[in-house]
């Protein structure tokens, strides 16, 4: 594998590990605006769990931002 497929598959780890501990009332909360469209956690969930172009985007951000 290359090195950029095994870091997105270590940065889906951390975002289910993140996710799944949620708060089930954080899920719809706002975390990202990118293209001037609004990411809630469950919207991110759903562009990684169907490994989506947005969702490299996605896990990258969480990651910088130190939130995942």
């Amino acid at each position: 594998m290359l090195y950029n497929e095994l870091n997105n598959m270590d940065l889906k780890q951390r975002f289910y590990k993140t996710y799944n501990n949620l708060p089930l009332g954080l899920r719809n909360e706002i975390i990202l605006v990118i293209n001037n469209e609004s990411i809630t956690w469950k919207v991110a969930r759903l562009e990684i769990d169907n490994d989506t172009p947005l969702s490299i985007e996605i896990l990258e951000k969480l990651a910088s931002l130190n939130f995942i």
